[in-house]
């Protein structure tokens, strides 16, 4: 019997030609090329997990006068190879150089509790709707703003760090506490099925091997709240080591390697890309591998961002990734009194990760003022993709300023994640609001949520972004949900 695609293929793209083809296999695989209309390409092995070979192909496919279908299968060591779905081989769509490409976005693929799997009828029921929304008119891009996959029952799960979640924080956090070689093979053992388990629906791995994906990771790609912990918990030995097994992994089958070619400083030890694809900057923020209560990313970090804004991203538009919503929801008065209460850490993770949390206004501040100054600059666009909280939502930063600018920020969340119970949004309300917010004493910057055609302010349902530019020069915002509800609004 010939060699199985264990996880894959996982199709990817890092500039406007550059296309990837990667895919896990186990450790008998010496060999590996994938055949793209009749053409070999080798596929190089660039990683491996406890159980198998992680490998790479590229392929270049400059941009043509007309749209152009790539059909391509995976040999391993020497035959043809299908994955675990039993899939043998995939197509996917390379629009022409003049077009206006049509991109989905989504995130939080996964379920934070069992409860919540075992309360869902058709969990995976959106990617098959995005599957066929394919079908019907290809996407050129699929971006994914965070939490592909969650973590967080390692908790319950792991032998090692159940015993380790026994003990008081005094001891979790002692330096004499250390992350034991059992905990590591237990923790390696956990993402390698996970990655397995949690991609292996068909529907998904379809379009995981169809539409190129970009991916950015959240807190639950490595397990919940992480970076939003205070210090002494989040440099414990244990943490630590989760966080060195659980970027690995993102690593590979994310990241699809260090090889990437659209990652901006991966010397520098963080994941932000960015790179133009038919007149658009895709670029994405690592805002978790280098987050703490104080910083959202490192001096490094927005050197590498800036410096992509000021000399690569000067014309076209712009779609920047940030896991959590830049504009959203005032959760300020809901963390002034948790400050001062008993339950402050168990909730800091959840108030401290968001951009609104005062140790990261000024940082939020930063970005929001970089973001006016080079859309000024470039002319284009301007679109916020977020995800993180599990609703559906629009909102818009108005700057008044001289001739007037308008960056908008969509969330969708999430394509697998329910969304909160209808009580559990009602208590989310009565504690916060979405009153108007003005960045500078004129109030000529205005930031505020707006209502898409259709719908409610809020969508509380499971949802993808589907985004497409029109003949009028708009990029059309269409949220895909799995209620009734067909939201969509058009960002000028």
């Amino acid at each position: 019997m010939s060699a199985k695609i264990q996880v894959g293929p996982l199709l990817g793209l890092e500039s406007d030609a550059l296309y990837t083809i990667c895919f896990s296999t186990d450790k008998s695989v010496t060999e590996a090329q994938v055949n793209l209309n009749g053409h070999s390409r080798a596929a190089s092995k660039v990683g491996e997990t406890g159980s198998s070979f992680f490998w790479r192909a590229e392929h270049t496919e400059a941009p043509h006068s007309s749209a152009k279908l790539v059909r391509y299968h995976v040999n391993l060591n020497g035959d043809q190879a299908v994955n675990a779905q039993g899939q043998h081989d995939w197509t996917f769509y390379v629009p022409a150089a003049d077009e206006k490409p049509r991109f989905a976005y989504a995130s939080c693929n996964g379920f934070s509790s069992a409860d919540l799997v075992n309360k869902t009828d058709t969990p995976y029921a959106l990617w098959e709707r995005l599957k066929r929304c394919h079908q019907e008119e290809p996407y050129s891009l699929l971006l994914m703003g965070g939490d592909q996959l969650y973590a967080d029952e390692m908790w319950g799960s792991v032998p090692s760090l159940k015993t380790w979640g026994k003990l008081s924080r005094s001891k979790k956090t002692s330096k004499r506490t250390t992350f034991t070689k059992t905990m590591a093979q237990q923790v390696e053992r956990f993402y390698d099925d996970l990655y397995r388990s949690r991609w292996s629906d068909p529907d998904m791995a379809e379009v995981f091997a169809s539409i190129p994906s970009v991916m950015m990771w959240d807190d639950h790609d490595i397990f919940d709240g992480w970076g939003s912990y205070p210090d002494d918990l989040q440099n414990c030995h244990v943490f630590q080591g989760i966080f060195s097994i659980a970027k690995h992994y993102f690593e590979l089958f994310q990241i699809r390697s260090q090889q990437n070619k659209s990652l901006l400083n991966i010397a520098a030890g963080h994941y932000a890309l960015g790179f133009e694809f038919r007149g658009y900057h895709i670029v994405a923020m690592d805002n978790r591998g280098e987050r703490t209560l104080e910083q959202v990313m490192s001096k490094q970090q927005w050197a590498d961002l800036i410096d992509y804004l000021n000399t690569r991203a000067t014309d076209g538009h712009l779609l920047l990734l940030s896991a959590v919503p830049v504009v959203y929801r005032d959760f300020s008065f809901s963390e002034s009194v948790l400050d001062v209460t008993p339950w402050e850490e168990e909730l800091t993770d959840d108030l401290k990760d968001h951009w609104r949390a005062k140790e990261h206004q000024g940082e939020r501040a930063r970005l929001i003022m970089r973001l006016l100054a080079n859309h000024e600059k470039r002319g284009g666009k301007t679109v916020i993709l977020s995800g993180d909280v599990h609703i559906g939502c629009l909102g818009v930063i108005n700057d008044r300023r001289g001739n007037g600018q308008r960056i908008h920020q969509i969330v969708s969340s999430g394509i697998v994640h329910p969304a909160p119970s209808r009580i559990a949004w009602l208590g989310i309300m009565a504690v916060t609001n979405d009153c108007k917010e003005y960045m500078n004493e004129d109030h000529s910057i205005e930031i505020s949520m707006l209502q898409p055609y259709h719908s409610d302010k809020y969508l509380r349902s499971r949802n993808f972004v589907d985004l497409q530019e029109g003949d009028d020069k708009k990029l059309w915002a269409r949220w895909i949900c799995e209620s009734k509800d067909k939201p969509i609004y058009p960002l000028a």
